[in-house]
């Protein structure tokens, strides 16, 4: 069984990768999963080199332990597969029992952010050929296939799991998605699946362009069509196109900003509050990303969007600076309770509270005043309450649709608790 793989990093502004360091696991004296990893001396030696994170794996010459994420560092584990990824990789290995390590080897070149795996000291040369836009058809059948369990032919397996493996978990999540290329750059692909209560790919467009009307730095987006099926296109926002090849900037999830885990018992670590603290300490423009995390938390509320775990931030780093990642996996939550709504992440002295009181209650931390934030909130609630519905039609979201998805939007709690108590 393998134990150990070399490190690569894109450094900025580069497009060839370079050996940094060697990822080791092993067992401890428990039997937990050990992992441990350090820097190359020559790599240390380079004058343009950085660190894979800002706050674990720091650019030192000692060797770093963890046995956390199933010994798996957070920088690391950020750009290993996400669920969809790690599903196509179990569909390609069949019944062969597989460890953290194997999921990060076999992951595709494509992967989110900077980092690569291999068994060999050289890197491999970066992948200089994708799917283009036009083979979408193809890759929706693929997919289709794959979400309904429906065995694939031996001699394709290979092709489809190459076509289907993805960006790693820091821009993750369960649905199926590939990477494609056109002129301008590369996609993020997300197909809607056949049994989605509503159209996915319209309304997650819709939710992106709402954001930015709101002045939230979302992704960029764009729809297309797959004969009767819609397509939802994310520009990938870690990769920059250039006459060599495509930069990639180093990237990792506010999970490994916060030194958290999936797990229930870290869950008093998923906190927006915890998350601005540590990006200020990180990031190159402390007040505006956490003025810019404060409306995606807003937003966040007002569009009952529960998903907003730890995974769906992310911090960016296309030079030698980190900054706050756009906004990504923005979707609403038609949620019954019209009194409560809970965020994914603590916001606030009420906990999880999707409320503007609770959201209020810590805006200090967010290096806003109170009248700033208050005057912020007011105005977004009124836009998002406003301009909800013309920002689906106008993404081609059904009347249907919109009807289903209305209650998700500034449900009446929100604003309530905030009136009684304000």
């Amino acid at each position: 069984m393998i134990s150990e793989c070399f490190v690569y990093i894109t450094l900025p502004g580069k497009t060839e990768p370079v050996t940094a360091g060697k990822f080791v696991m092993t067992k401890n004296r428990q039997g937990i999963s050990l992992g441990r990893f350090f820097y190359g001396k020559s790599y240390l030696e380079r004058s343009d080199a950085v660190a894979f994170d800002p706050v674990e794996l720091k650019l030192t010459n000692k060797t770093y332990e963890t046995v956390a994420l199933k010994g798996v560092f957070g920088a690391l584990r950020d750009a290993g597969p996400d669920y969809w990824g790690r599903r196509i990789i179990e569909r390609h290995a069949g019944m062969i029992e597989l460890d953290e390590l194997d999921y990060l080897l076999q992951s595709p070149d494509d992967r989110a952010g900077a980092l690569g795996f291999g068994l060999n000291v050289t890197p491999p040369a970066p992948k200089r050929t994708f799917n283009q836009t036009l083979d979408l058809v193809k890759l929706q059948e693929i997919a289709d296939s794959i979400v309904r369990d429906k065995i694939l032919s031996p001699s394709s397996i290979e092709v489809q799991a190459l076509d289907l493996m993805l960006v790693g978990t820091s821009m993750g999540g369960a649905r199926p998605k590939a990477v494609v290329e056109d002129p301008s750059g590369l996609w993020i692909a997300k197909f809607n699946c056949p049994d989605d209560k509503w159209n996915v790919a319209r309304v997650e467009h819709a939710m992106l362009q709402l954001a930015r009307s709101c002045g939230i730095q979302a992704a960029e987006s764009k729809l297309t069509t797959v004969g009767d099926r819609d397509v939802l296109l994310v520009k990938r926002f870690d990769r920059e196109k250039t006459k060599d090849g495509y930069t990639r900037a180093r990237m990792i999830s506010a999970l490994t900003l916060l030194k958290a885990e999936d797990t229930h018992q870290s869950h008093n670590k998923w906190s927006y509050i915890l998350f601005v603290e540590e990006l200020r300490r990180a990031s190159a423009e402390a007040a505006v990303d956490a003025q810019e995390l404060f409306r995606r938390m807003c937003f966040n509320a007002l569009i009952s969007n529960n998903d907003d775990h730890p995974r769906n931030h992310a911090l960016l780093a296309k030079n030698m600076v980190w900054r706050l990642s756009p906004a990504y996996d923005l979707t609403p939550t038609p949620l019954i309770s019209q009194e409560r709504r809970d965020l994914a992440l603590v916001c606030g002295d009420q906990g999880r509270v999707a409320s503007a009181q609770n959201i209020l209650s810590q805006s200090a931390r967010f290096l806003l005043g109170s009248e700033q934030a208050e005057m912020l909130v007011h105005r977004m609630v009124a836009h998002v309450r406003s301009d909800w519905y013309s920002a689906m039609r106008a993404a081609g979201v059904s009347e249907r649709d919109c009807k289903t998805l209305k209650d998700s939007f500034v449900y009446p709690g929100f604003m309530n608790l905030f009136v009684r108590n304000g």
